[in-house]
């Protein structure tokens, strides 16, 4: 029986996907410490420090089919050491020759940090996929809907008009960084480790820094200038992208939550029979794919906390939280890895009600686009003055909820310097926009070119 959701059969497809469950499963972190093995030996070999034949042997059986799991976990209850008894196991594959000259010159965390980094490495590669995808959603979103004009809202309320395009653009744009960061931060963590007893390479001589450089080789990551054993701000670094790219994730999910609202209307998460909102009102059609969305990043963002007190270490190694990398950031991988899947399945189907942006926009009567009023009439009477003007009116027609062109054209602080047809020009909100459509032209422009050169 599992004991966390994310291994339960019933839930464990809502906390993450199949993919990821691959790249952390027990075998695949067995097979990542054995990769480490190999590509260890193999750099001795090549710099004379153990026999090829040796070396060529642990590569060829350095299959995690050919560990003994029940032997291994057996193991791990007498020595109450995280690798040792897979060291024991994988001697008994190999023969007397080639077993004498495993793990040579290493230390654990050496194997188990490296492992590690390529389990991240093969995360990475998912989550990359899987952001690129929410780019290219959120740009084809954006290029859409880049004439709707709806209501901006800020502080929970009516602002000024925006276009919904330009509200995805933005989506798009924090994606586009993302994509960036992601980048950016390969060459930090993705980066072997060597270093033997404290790190010195002490136990390889004088061709420490030679096998070092083979081992990252072999293995396709960065050389490490120093050893970091102690220095978890890789792993620190790695567990706070993710948790930008899920504050993100929830942003969206959350503004669709808002804009699904009854009350507004405007955008809903998508619909098909058979989708139910509540067990006990029919009527429901809640946003629970975004509640479900929300609810991952909250975990994601949770466990980066962990990478940031991981870097507090003592002296040479400390095991007292190295572990807890093996916990925290799996979970923080097939949380996020299932919240980008959950919101491309919403930015796909996504419903846009036209008809109630359209009828929200007007809903205040004008009052949307009572700061252009307020420009124009300051340029005759000054921005403060006006202000004062357009707001006295506003408030009229807020309380008797009336439009506010009934009030400006009975105020002749108004009237004196704009007519009724101005009046009525610049109350129309399909007229105050702004610059958001050429807003949303330049996040198409820099990040069109981005996915089209990633394509190519």
């Amino acid at each position: 029986m599992a004991s966390s959701v994310i291994d339960s059969e019933l839930f464990k497809d809502q906390y993450g996907t199949k993919s990821m469950r691959q790249v952390f499963s027990e075998k695949s972190q067995i097979q990542s410490w054995l990769n480490a093995w190999s590509a260890l030996a193999q750099a001795e070999a090549l710099e004379k420090i153990i026999p090829a034949e040796a070396a060529e042997e642990i590569k060829a059986k350095a299959q995690v089919d050919n560990i003994d799991m029940a032997e291994v976990r057996r193991g791990f209850k007498i020595t109450a050491h995280p690798l040792m008894p897979q060291i024991q196991s994988f001697s008994r594959v190999l023969s007397p020759q080639a077993a004498k000259y495993l793990h040579w010159g290493a230390t654990t965390q050496d194997i188990t940090d490296t492992g590690l980094v390529l389990q991240i490495k093969a995360a990475q590669r998912i989550i990359e996929i899987q952001v690129h995808q929410i780019l290219e959603d959120c740009l084809q979103r954006a290029k859409q809907y880049r004439n709707l004009v709806m209501a901006g809202r800020t502080h929970g309320q009516q602002a000024v008009p925006i276009t919904l395009g330009y509200k995805v653009a933005i989506w798009a744009a924090e994606f586009g960084r993302h994509v960036e960061r992601l980048q950016q931060g390969k060459r930090r963590y993705l980066v072997g480790e060597l270093g033997g007893a404290a790190g010195t390479l002490a136990s390889l001589g004088d061709k420490g820094l030679d096998v070092q450089k083979r081992y990252c080789q072999i293995l396709g990551l960065n050389e490490p200038l120093i050893s970091w054993h102690v220095s978890r701000d890789g792993f620190a670094e790695f567990a706070s992208i993710q948790a930008l790219i899920a504050g993100t994730v929830a942003k969206i999910a959350n503004e669709i939550i808002n804009l699904q609202r009854t009350e507004i209307g405007e955008v809903e998460e998508g619909f098909t029979m058979g989708k139910i909102g509540s067990s006990t009102m029919p009527q429901k059609r809640n946003p629970m794919i975004c509640e479900n969305i929300v609810a991952l990043t909250r975990l994601v963002q949770a466990n980066a906390s962990l990478g940031f007190s991981g870097m507090v270490q003592e002296h040479e190694r400390d095991m007292t939280f190295w572990q807890t990398d093996w916990s925290y950031l799996p979970q923080m991988c097939l949380n996020l890895s299932k919240a980008l899947q959950m919101l491309h399945q919403v930015l796909t189907e996504m419903l846009v009600h036209e008809d109630r942006v359209k009828e929200n926009l007007s809903m205040t009567h004008g009052m949307i686009v009572a700061e252009r009023v307020m420009l124009v009439l300051g340029h005759y009477i000054g921005r403060q003055r006006a202000h004062q003007v357009i707001y006295e009116n506003c408030m009229q027609a807020f309380k008797q909820r009336k439009p506010l062109l009934k009030f400006l054209l009975q105020d002749e602080r108004v009237t004196k310097k704009v007519d009724e047809a101005t009046l009525i020009q610049i109350l129309n909100p399909e007229n105050y926009s702004g610059q958001a459509q050429e807003m949303v032209d330049r996040v198409l422009k820099q990040y069109s070119a981005l996915e089209n050169k990633k394509h190519s």
